[in-house]
């Protein structure tokens, strides 16, 4: 595996090794050693999937304190533009969003370390993504960031997604830093 910084500290991109033949292809899409070896503490406790078809949006979501989530994340079929945004308050890129392509084809994976919001929308009709999480998902926990908040000026390359009703009334990026300050 690859493992590429971001300009974002602590967010890194992999690029896996994918070997191909006339039968298919075979990839690692996990290895606890060489996460380790770069700098992704686990444990990984729990693996979550959604499926969306095209222009489904899903985020801003992150956990609170104590059960704040990192997230090991790739497309299993489809494609998405994944976006993050850092909401660690004593970071350098505080504020700052980060986005990419993750699609099916080049099975690049994203780690999004605790301590970011975090949500994609689905380019392509039944995309499949999946997630390794650092800690369980707890519902007195969930909160986000509201998807289109003017302040953090994200291109989702959309003009008509489609969007739960519970993130269509998240708070706004700073409604966030108010509440936490």
């Amino acid at each position: 595996m690859n493992f590429i910084s971001t300009p974002i500290e602590g967010l890194k991109i992999i690029e896996p090794r994918i070997f191909t033949d006339d039968r298919g292809n075979f990839f690692e899409s996990f290895s606890e050693k060489e996460m380790v070896a770069n700098g992704i503490a686990g444990p990984f406790l729990q693996d979550n999937q959604s499926v969306s078809n095209k222009n489904v949006l899903r985020g801003l979501h992150f956990q609170n304190r104590p059960h704040e989530q990192g997230k090991l994340i790739r497309v299993v079929r489809g494609s998405v533009l994944d976006v993050v945004v850092d909401i660690r308050k004593n970071s350098k890129t505080f504020g700052r969003h980060y986005s990419i392509e993750l699609n099916e084809t080049e099975k690049k994976m994203l780690w999004i370390p605790a301590g970011f919001a975090h949500g994609f929308i689905a380019l392509e009709d039944n995309t499949i993504f999946l997630y390794k999480v650092t800690d369980y998902y707890d519902p007195f926990s969930e909160s986000g960031i509201l998807y289109n908040d003017p302040e953090l000026n994200i291109d989702w390359k959309t003009n008509s997604p489609i969007i739960s009703q519970k993130d269509k009334i998240l708070p706004t990026f700073k409604e966030f830093r108010e509440k936490s300050a």
